[in-house]
């Protein structure tokens, strides 16, 4: 398999993809691995993540360097993620123990009632490239700590830094056979899904998580899915600084190239404020920097799949012909490497693919509303439900819409963000299960009921 530089479409390395009989080896040694490490107190387990965590900060530049290489993240951003993950490890750190201890639930006469929670086994974790750290760290880390062993598939496209997860992680002290990277395509994904395995947990786009839900539908064990989403913003007209919003939205739409599941992917804005909104939004965005992704002043770095600019380019000519206008960008420039530049179109609406199919890429949609019941039904005009925003000064206000909207994840006054404290989960094609918080701890584990009553 070739891993491709996307700043330059050139090859630079070419790895051996995993077979039915090398995935088979090595679920046979996750499982027997697993039942030892099953038995090694959660503390010992956090202390070898902790380790992990060490040793990722000390070689932030390197895993930062491979990260630009293999996805075309801009250095600056790879830098963040790099570090910015480690807030997982920070999470599990302080909670780890309290929600995989014992619980003894009732004590009357002679009779105990408890739950002990037991890891699920061997995890198939078919993660994501977008943000390898963040996504992978929500699954595989929590796995581990859990008492699971990891069949970790990374993408093609960040397969680098799924080397880089075994490579540190066994340096930590984790036992080797407890982290296996599995290696290749879709094709591969489909042979571990008829491995051996006890839990499924994928990343990726709804088309892919269909299959996968498809695949397994008869193996009755856990299967956790995020998915994509079409996620809306809406800026009030009480907005204390238009500036300020315009450039949080901006950025909320535009960082890592707009690839991200919860970026923000259209925006509608109070007619009152609309032309200001949209002039401070093209001020903003004309200020980003494209160029090559090792460059520190670059903001806009090259897509990282190959033909994810032809797509963006037919969104582009989808919405001109229905009557949208077209302020900056939306061209594949002459240079190589997979790059577009950052479009932004007004005049839209939801006849044009730009407001209703996921986007996932630097390219915004900004349309008109008279006021929160337009803007409420357009929000909820889409067959995904991950997040949603609203720019507002009135708290009370904003709530009473995203109370209203079918979705994981709500902001007030920010955007495009994730924290460990709270359950990451999709609704609709957004997907199905969480991650983070607590409920991303237990979610690796199947609680065994125990009564028990003296003899």
């Amino acid at each position: 398999m070739q891993l491709i530089n996307p700043a330059n479409g050139q090859v630079f390395r070419e790895v051996d993809e995993d077979t039915t009989e090398t995935i088979s080896e090595k679920i046979h040694h996750l499982k027997r691995v697993q039942e030892e490490w099953a038995a090694v107190p959660v503390k010992e387990r956090l202390g070898i993540i902790s380790t992990f965590g060490k040793l990722v900060k000390a070689q932030r530049e390197t895993l930062a360097q491979w990260l630009t290489q293999e996805t075309g993240k801009p250095i600056q951003q790879a830098r963040n993620e790099v570090t910015g993950a480690h807030n997982r490890i920070a999470h599990l750190q302080k909670h780890a123990e309290k929600w995989l201890a014992e619980e003894l639930l009732e004590k009357e006469g002679s009779t105990q009632e408890l739950i002990r929670y037991e890891p699920l086994g061997v995890i198939a974790n078919i993660s994501a490239w977008n943000f390898p750290y963040n996504i992978g760290y929500n699954v595989f880390l929590y796995a581990l700590v859990a008492g699971n062993a990891v069949a970790y598939k990374p993408s093609e496209h960040a397969l680098l830094t799924g080397f880089g997860f075994k490579s540190l992680l066994e340096e930590a002290g984790l036992p080797k056979g407890l982290f296996e990277v599995i290696v290749g395509k879709g094709e591969v994904g489909e042979t571990l899904l008829k491995a051996d395995i006890d839990g499924c947990f994928f990343t990726g786009s709804y088309a892919t998580g269909k299959k996968i839900a498809t695949q397994l539908a008869g193996r009755m064990i856990p299967l956790q899915l995020e998915l994509g989403g079409k996620d809306p913003l809406y800026v009030m007209e009480d907005v204390r600084d238009i500036k300020q919003a315009a450039k949080n939205a901006a950025e909320g739409a535009f960082y890592n190239n707009g690839q991200s599941c919860c970026a923000v992917e259209r925006i509608y804005v109070h007619a009152s404020i609309y032309e200001e909104f949209l002039d401070q939004f093209l001020e903003e965005v004309r200020s980003y920097t494209l160029g090559d992704p090792l460059d520190e002043t670059t903001f806009i770095g090259p897509l990282t799949r190959k033909d994810q600019p032809s797509f963006l380019f037919g969104q582009v000519k989808d919405a001109l012909e229905k009557g949208a206008t077209l302020h900056c960008g939306g061209k594949i420039p002459n240079r190589p490497g997979f790059y577009f530049e950052p479009a932004v179109l007004s005049e839209v609406n939801h006849e044009m693919e730009l407001m209703r199919e996921e986007s996932f890429g630097p390219i915004i949609g900004i349309q008109r509303v008279e006021g929160d019941k337009e803007a409420a039904k357009l929000m909820a005009d889409t067959n995904y439900g991950l997040t949603a925003a609203v720019f507002s000064q009135d708290k009370n206000r904003a709530l009473q819409l995203l109370d209203r909207l079918n979705v994981g994840t709500v902001y007030w006054n920010c955007c495009d963000r994730v924290s460990p404290n709270l359950p990451w989960s999709g609704r609709k094609q957004s997907g199905v299960g969480s991650t983070l918080s607590y409920q991303g701890i237990r979610v690796f584990t199947q609680p065994k009921a125990y009564q028990l009553r003296e003899g």
